[in-house]
C-alpha cells in the first residue's frame, strides 16, 4: 500500500449514481482492500437501504462518517505564486517519492493545526501508524504515514519544508542558487508575499510546525 495518497470526494452516489445536490448529506465508508484503502461515497437513501445495517467488520470496513456535499467553486485563474502548504502537499503526494515522506507528514501537521485538514481515522499497517485526514471543504481524503521522526531529524526536515515552500519542487536556476547560499539581501523579494514559515527548533510550541523539543503528533480523533 502507498504510504500516502489522496482520494477525492465523489460528486454523486457511487451506488445509485445519482448526482449530489449542494448541501446534500452523504456518507463516506472507508474499506481496507489489502493493498490500498478504498473510499465509497453514498447518498442517504442508499446508506439506509444497503449499508446502515448490513456493513460488518467481515468486509473490512475500517471507518465511516457523514458529510455534507458542497458544489466546488469555479477554479480561479492560475497565477504564479509561491507554494502554499496545501498545494505543496498535493504535489508531493502526486510524485509518490519516499524521500518526501517526512515533508508530507510535517505539511499535514501544519494544515491540521490551521484546521485545513482534520484527522478522521488512525490505523496500523505493517507496524506503522497511518493517519487518514479529510479536507473539510473539498472532502478529499489524504492518507499520510507517520515517518517516526526522531528529534535530531526535525531541524533538517523543517529546513527542507521551508525551502520547498519558498522555491517549489523545480526552482529556476537563480532560486536554486539562493537555496545553497546567496546572501540574504540578494535573496529578498520586496514585492512578493512572504512564504509560509516553518519555525526553527527554538520557537514557541504554538508555531505551525512543532519544535525539536516537542513531539510531532496530530490531534487525537
Amino acid at each position: 500500500m502507498n504510504d500516502w495518497n489522496i482520494q477525492s470526494r465523489a460528486h454523486g452516489c457511487q451506488t445509485c449514481e445519482q448526482k449530489f445536490a449542494d448541501k446534500q448529506p452523504y456518507f463516506t465508508l472507508l474499506f481496507d482492500e489489502k493493498h490500498e484503502l478504498k473510499r465509497l461515497d453514498v447518498c442517504e437513501p442508499c446508506w439506509k437501504t444497503r449499508f446502515a445495517e448490513t456493513v460488518t467488520p467481515e468486509i473490512n470496513l475500517i471507518s465511516r462518517w457523514q458529510g455534507v456535499y458542497e458544489v466546488p467553486p469555479a477554479a480561479p485563474p492560475e497565477a504564479i505564486q509561491k507554494e502554499s502548504a496545501e498545494t505543496l502537499l498535493r504535489k508531493l503526494i502526486e510524485q509518490n517519492d519516499p524521500s518526501h515522506a517526512a515533508a508530507c507528514f510535517i505539511l499535514a501537521v501544519m494544515l491540521e493545526r490551521k484546521r485545513l485538514l482534520k484527522v478522521k481515522e488512525q490505523i496500523k499497517r505493517d507496524g506503522r501508524r497511518i493517519f487518514i485526514y479529510e479536507h473539510p471543504k473539498s472532502g478529499d481524503l489524504f492518507t499520510i504515514a507517520d515517518p517516526d521522526l526522531q528529534l535530531n531529524q526535525l531541524e533538517e526536515v523543517q529546513r527542507d519544508v521551508s525551502n520547498l515552500l519558498e522555491y517549489g519542487l523545480n526552482p529556476p536556476p537563480k532560486e536554486a542558487a539562493n537555496v545553497v547560499g546567496i546572501a540574504p539581501e540578494e535573496n529578498a523579494d520586496p514585492e512578493g508575499s512572504a512564504p509560509e514559515s516553518v519555525p526553527s527548533p527554538d520557537e514557541s510550541p504554538t508555531s505551525e510546525v512543532p519544535s525539536a523539543e516537542k513531539s510531532v503528533e496530530p490531534a487525537k480523533i
